[in-house]
């Protein structure tokens, strides 16, 4: 983000400077055009390291009103947008100058001219009728007052100026001289250009800076060979004086390849690896893993090694644990409990789990099937990361096998079945199955009557059931227990209008079941008492009536009865 807030450099990396047009390497004469023909004139002169140079000088200092052109020929700009001048020359100090008036310089000034093609026009023409635009009035920082042989006392002074922006093929320069005593003793024409450049694992080809001095001008990088671009497009700025500057965004090593000297992207060598994009180096292969091939992203496990899902590449590859080990059973009734101690081997890993397999077998053990689902596993079946486990709702005398099973993180990779260690047990006799519901057959103000049919796996004789209640609105702590030989029992001595939650168990020579769920009855109220009682008179009544009406029949039968014996009885002995 800092490369967003501020304009920072790059490490200095020397801008590239473009030659257009330069007199010092110039070896025949230079041809430029002066006009009026006593003014500039080219001379075969030396430098300041006494190395021949074609130059051009003017010293019409005696003489006022001067007005001295040279004119430069066609410079093709090559694109470039802002072009740059570089002078050297040396200007002889006025008051060395005995007698010279007072129309003396020691400045001249720069123009340029902006044209697609080369111009035919000459003499006078070229100083009154072309647009010239003025550069800069260029003046000495030093001038010599005089001249030993050879030149060694000349002060040479080095000027830069820039004009732009540029936009036709190309242009010309004009050197004025309004009355100075100098030497032109080379003109270099350059623009500049940011250099191509490799930063951020990015190239950058050269890029011409802008119109401006303050231009910057934007390049878009391409990512070296084997690396990719990271958030945001990459780029730089190239500024005026061909520096770059501003970084955007970069480009890092991909997966597979690591940085080198800072510019390019290696691949790692066989035996190490780098799993993802960035500026990692390569690291060696984790334990029980290999990479045989150049640019591995990820090392591959060996034989009967794995990685699970979740691993990260950098994990070493891990194997399958051993079976449990020192199986303990318990058998209580129809439930067993079963302990057991860590595989000896765990594969290399911390999260070994334990299945358990429950198998239902025949009396020879010859065939056994999955158990059904009624089978409870506490805490569960799958998944166990304790060493101990209690099933119960078994079957009574009934041979199981349970195997418990040895799994971790990499198991799922295996094509074996999990290891495991099998242990075989026999059931014993079963308490009762719970009853399944309960009925009111009757119910006073002080006792309540029910009935419940037989649970449905009795596993043996019920010997009796016991009844536990208590009222609902108080703790089942403050329960009573009633006990019954059949499954039909009276609860006595219970409070009037009251709800009273009752559960109740069977029980056989293997124990008391489990007790029923909880069900709510409730005792007749005085209110629901007396309305039964009403609704009961006119049956009650109509008994009654029917009792007196049969008793009253029965005395009449006895009656006819005794007289027809009478009568029988004399007849009888008259005919006698």
């Amino acid at each position: 983000m800092a490369s967003l807030l501020f304009l920072c450099l790059l490490p200095a990396v020397a801008a590239v400077e473009e030659t257009l047009l330069d007199t010092r390497v110039a070896t025949a004469e230079l041809g430029w055009t002066a006009y009026p023909s006593s003014g500039w004139e080219e001379v075969s002169g030396y430098d300041e390291n006494l190395n021949t140079i074609r130059t051009y000088q003017v010293c019409n200092v005696f003489e006022s009103n001067q007005n001295n052109w040279l004119w430069t020929t066609f410079v093709n700009r090559r694109g470039a947008q802002r072009i740059y001048v570089e002078m050297r020359f040396t200007v002889r100090d006025c008051s060395s100058i005995p007698n010279v008036p007072g129309s003396c310089k020691e400045t001249f000034n720069l123009y340029y001219y902006e044209t697609d093609s080369g111009l035919t026009i000459k003499g006078a023409a070229l100083w009154t009728e072309m647009p010239y635009l003025k550069v800069d009035t260029i003046a000495a920082d030093e001038s010599f007052s005089q001249v030993d042989f050879g030149g060694r006392l000349m002060k040479v002074n080095t000027e830069v100026r820039s004009f732009g922006p540029l936009s036709k093929n190309g242009f010309y320069l004009a050197f004025q001289d309004y009355g100075a005593c100098m030497s032109l003793l080379s003109v270099r024409v350059f623009f500049k250009k940011c250099p191509s450049i490799i930063q951020n694992y990015a190239t950058f080809a050269e890029t011409m800076t802008g119109t401006e001095s303050t231009s910057l001008v934007i390049a878009k990088g391409t990512c070296v060979q084997n690396a990719e671009e990271v958030d945001v497009p990459i780029k730089l700025y190239c500024n005026g004086d061909g520096e770059w500057m501003v970084p955007i965004g970069s480009c890092t090593c991909k997966a597979g390849y690591e940085p080198e000297k800072t510019t390019s992207c290696r691949a790692c060598h066989s035996g190490t690896f780098k799993a993802n994009q960035g500026s990692e180096m390569c690291i060696p292969c984790p334990a029980n893993s290999r990479s045989l091939h150049e640019a591995s992203s990820v090392c591959n496990c060996r034989n009967g090694y794995y990685r699970a899902d979740f691993d990260l590449p950098e994990m070493p590859c891990t194997s399958v644990p051993s079976g449990p080990r020192n199986v303990i059973s318990s058998v209580n009734e129809t439930s067993i409990t079963l302990e057991w101690h860590p595989p000896r081997d765990v594969g290399g890993r911390d999260d070994v789990m334990y299945n358990i397999i429950c198998k239902k077998c025949h009396s020879n053990r010859k065939l056994c099937t999955r158990c059904d689902e009624n089978v409870e596993f506490v805490p569960r079946q799958y998944g166990l990361t304790e060493t101990r486990v209690f099933i119960s709702s078994l079957w009574a005398h009934t041979p199981y096998t349970f195997e418990i099973q040895a799994v971790n993180g990499v198991s799922g990779k295996s094509t074996f079945l999990p290891q495991h260690v099998s242990v075989n047990v026999t059931t014993n006799q079963a308490a009762p199955s719970t009853v399944p519901i309960m009925h009111q057959v009757g119910s006073t103000m002080s006792s309540i009557t029910l009935s419940w049919p037989q649970p449905d796996q009795p596993n043996g004789i019920i010997l009796d059931y016991e009844l536990r209640f208590y009222e609902k609105d108080q703790n089942e702590y403050n329960s009573s227990v009633v006990k019954s030989l059949t499954n039909t029992a009276r609860i006595d001595g219970l409070r009037p209008g009251v709800v009273y939650v009752v559960q109740v168990r069977a029980r056989t020579v293997a124990g008391f079941g489990k007790y029923s769920g909880k069900m709510c009855f409730q005792t007749l109220t005085d209110d629901d008492y007396k309305s039964d009682l009403r609704e009961q008179l006119p049956l009650i009544a109509g008994s009654a009536a029917a009792g007196v009406v049969f008793i009253v029949s029965l005395v009449a039968v006895s009656i006819i009865c005794s007289r027809w014996k009478t009568i029988f009885s004399w007849r009888f002995i008259t005919l006698k």
